[in-house]
């Protein structure tokens, strides 16, 4: 018997209701609808006309979701082959004009973006959830994440915004960013931080 492909909904916003395919669970997990509420709930007037940059992107549920809520431009950075193809037909199902992908290396390709904002003189929304360092492979992500984070531009970052296993202990301060708050939901967790 084939399994039924797992899918998730936009909540909210102009593509309310649209289903979005989710990769395979053994290459990528899907935030908990949770989290996400609870994370559109405290910006979701923010991000009206922002930019979205969603690092580790994986089906693009978090950017597609901040573009149905009003985000301007989603930026999205993702390495896993299957997940891409996810991404694309997701993106495929709102507004393609208003997406950009980039396939690869988030650690290499977060330069791409950094150039980006800078040539267009704008800041964004970072969202990065990295793949759980239990995973094989991934053992030290958490300390390519947090020099990654250290090395934005304070100018071209309106807010960081991590999502992670709760018993991670972020550092208060990376970089020129300080945390302003940190959300527990069960196993998972979101921490903000902002420039000084």
């Amino acid at each position: 018997m084939k399994s039924k492909p797992i899918s998730k909904k936009i909540i909210s916003g102009k593509f309310k209701g649209r289903v979005l395919k989710l990769p395979s669970k053994t290459t990528t997990r899907s935030s908990k609808s949770i989290v996400l509420e609870s994370f559109f709930n405290t910006l979701q007037f923010e991000i009206i006309d922002s930019t979205f940059v969603e690092v580790f992107s994986g089906s693009g549920s978090i950017g597609l979701e901040a573009l149905s809520r009003g985000a301007k431009s989603i930026i999205f950075m993702e390495q896993d082959r299957d997940a891409l193809k996810v991404l694309k037909e997701n993106i495929a199902q709102t507004d393609p004009n208003a997406c950009t992908v980039l396939a690869g290396d988030s650690f290499t390709n977060i330069n791409a973006v950094v150039k980006t904002l800078q040539k267009a003189k704008s800041n964004a929304y970072f969202y990065i959830d990295p793949p759980f360092s239990i995973r094989e492979g991934m053992e030290d992500i958490y300390e390519k994440m947090i020099a990654m984070i250290a090395s934005l531009p304070k100018e071209n970052v309106k807010l960081i915004i991590i999502e992670h296993m709760t018993g991670l202990e972020i550092p208060q301060n990376i970089g020129s960013f300080t945390q302003v708050k940190s959300k527990k939901f069960g196993n998972t967790s979101l921490t903000y931080l902002k420039a000084e």
